[in-house]
Formats: C-alpha cells, sequence, structure tokens
C-alpha cells in the first residue's frame, strides 16, 4: 500500500521516463475526493475509451458523461504516445471489481479469475485511459503501447512495485473487456523489462529515440510549432508561439484583432481561436477558444 504521489511527483516521474507530458486545465485539482476515499494505492488499472480523436477523447475524461463526472481517469495515453493529465485524486475510472483480485495486486502474485464486484476499486488504482475503438480491429501503434508501458513503469518505480501492480480493467472487474488488442500478461513483461532499465533510457517515446526528424546534428527543426498544451492558453502567459498563432487566425479570416496580434494571450486571442474552431465545425463548448490538439493541427503554425 502506498500514499498517493502528489501532482508534482507524477509529472516528474512520468517526464523522467522520456514521457511527453500535457496537463490539462485544472487537472491538478480536479478529482472526485468528496465522493469517497483516495488512497491507499495498491496499483496502475488500464483502460481503453472506446473513442477516437484526441481532443474529444481528453475532453470527455476530464468531464465525463451524463451519469458518470469526470475525471474518468488520471490521465489519457494517445496514440503518439503522449499523456494527457486529467485528474488528481479519486477518478471515475476502476468501478466495483473482485476484492481477490486486489488482495493479489496487494500480494504482487498472479491474478485470479474476477467474479465478484465488492471492493470500490476507485480508491486503490490510478487509471489511465488509452485511446482506442476497443472493437479488435483499431491498432495499437507502437508509440502507444511504448508510453502505456512507461507510464506503468514510472509509477512502479515511485511506489517500488513490481510489474504485478499493473492491471486491465477487464481483469478487475465482471463483464469487462478494456483494454482490447493485447493481453495484459504481455504488457506486464514490457513492463518488467522496463523496470530493468533505467528511467531514461531509450530516449523520448515516439521518436525511436532520437532527437528530432532527420538523421545525425540531432534532428531537423518540424515545420510547425507541436501543440504545447491546453494549459499553456491562460491569462499572463507571454510567447512568440501566441504571436504566429494569431497569424495564422488573421491568415485564416479569423480576426478579432484590431492591434496585433502580440505574444501576450488576452481574451482576443481565446475570441479568434473560437472563430477558427467553428469554421472547423466545432460547436459548443468545443468552441471555446482554448486550443486543443485536433483544431491546433489544423491551424498549422509556424515553429517558432
Amino acid at each position: 500500500m502506498a500514499k498517493p504521489l502528489s501532482a508534482d511527483r507524477l509529472v516528474k516521474a512520468l517526464k523522467a521516463e522520456g514521457l511527453t507530458v500535457h496537463e490539462v486545465r485544472n487537472w491538478r485539482r480536479h478529482n472526485r475526493n468528496s465522493k469517497g476515499a483516495w488512497g491507499p494505492l495498491n496499483g496502475v488499472m488500464i483502460h481503453h475509451t472506446v473513442t477516437s480523436g484526441t481532443e474529444g477523447s481528453v475532453r470527455l475524461c476530464y468531464e465525463g458523461r451524463s451519469g458518470l463526472p469526470g475525471p474518468l481517469c488520471h490521465g489519457v495515453i494517445d496514440k503518439k504516445g503522449e499523456v494527457w493529465l486529467v485528474g488528481n485524486g479519486r477518478a471515475n475510472h476502476a468501478g466495483l471489481g473482485d476484492g481477490d483480485v486486489l488482495s493479489a495486486v496487494i500480494a504482487e502474485r498472479k491474478l485470479p479469475h474476477d467474479n465478484e464486484a465488492d471492493t470500490d476499486g476507485n480508491a486503490r488504482f490510478y487509471g489511465f485511459e488509452c485511446i482506442n475503438l476497443g472493437n479488435g480491429k483499431d491498432p495499437w501503434p507502437k508509440a502507444q503501447l511504448e508510453a502505456i508501458t512507461r507510464v506503468s513503469a514510472a509509477i512502479c518505480r515511485a511506489h517500488d512495485w513490481t510489474e504485478r501492480s499493473v492491471i486491465g480493467h477487464k481483469e478487475w472487474q465482471p463483464g469487462k473487456v478494456d483494454p482490447r488488442g493485447f493481453t495484459m500478461d504481455s504488457m506486464r513483461g514490457r513492463i518488467a523489462d522496463r523496470l530493468k532499465k533505467k528511467p531514461g533510457d531509450g530516449g523520448p517515446v515516439g521518436d525511436g529515440g532520437g532527437g528530432g526528424g532527420g538523421g545525425g546534428g540531432g534532428g531537423s527543426k518540424p515545420a510547425h510549432e507541436p501543440f504545447p498544451g491546453s494549459d499553456f492558453f491562460h491569462e499572463g502567459r507571454v510567447s512568440p508561439v501566441i504571436t504566429a498563432m494569431g497569424k495564422r487566425l488573421v491568415a485564416e479570416g479569423c480576426s478579432e484583432y484590431k492591434v496585433g496580434p502580440g505574444p501576450r494571450w488576452t481574451d482576443v486571442d481565446r475570441r479568434s481561436y473560437a472563430a477558427w474552431q467553428r469554421k472547423c465545425g466545432y460547436r459548443g463548448k468545443d468552441a471555446d477558444g482554448i486550443p486543443g490538439p485536433d483544431s491546433w493541427k489544423k491551424l498549422k503554425v509556424p515553429n517558432v
């Protein structure tokens, strides 16, 4: 059993493992602690989202859905192997599961078959949702599987756990099938191999362990600015990325600017980006003016 990691310790552990981490909105204080216990922690639980697309999947896991408020996990692992942190504390992800399985996780031994739903898993497990349709056909990219491995290894290192502390939702609650498309035994094998290495071994996820996109000399600079995360865009943020974004919005006919654009994030930037989101077909909360990964990719902001 272990005390939950603080937000700072979790981020540090994930980044030390070579993962790209995005901090979503108010994730550090976003939880369901008022509804039940959070801790002591015993393991990590892996799920699939039954969704496609990063922006919508992250939003769903942060906000939840009718009858099941968010956060629906602690982090979302996208197809590129990047991690989107959406909750810190109790989350609606595990539900009731088999107490015998929990006992096996605590003892780090082979899991029994799950045939009961008598134990609160939301209090005992970190949860990570992995973007996949869960139909057995949607592929699991190499970078995504590597990220699942490293996320699990990072938390296991932080708590001095073995790979036996990582389970799938399908191993916890009767009737669940997630994650579908790979076996948890194979994933635990990957995690065990990872734990034999140092955290930084292998380089960042998604680039083959190298630097950028080219050969020697550290790699070439990408043409477009990578998405900096939704939390980047807040009052007081000053960055040349914001100027470059504003110029692209002007070029796309989505300008609310009377002067500028400039490097400081303002409500004018937000209104201009909301116009871009509407142009892309987003509506309601999806057009709130805060950039998301899909609309940002479409905007093609030059790398600065």
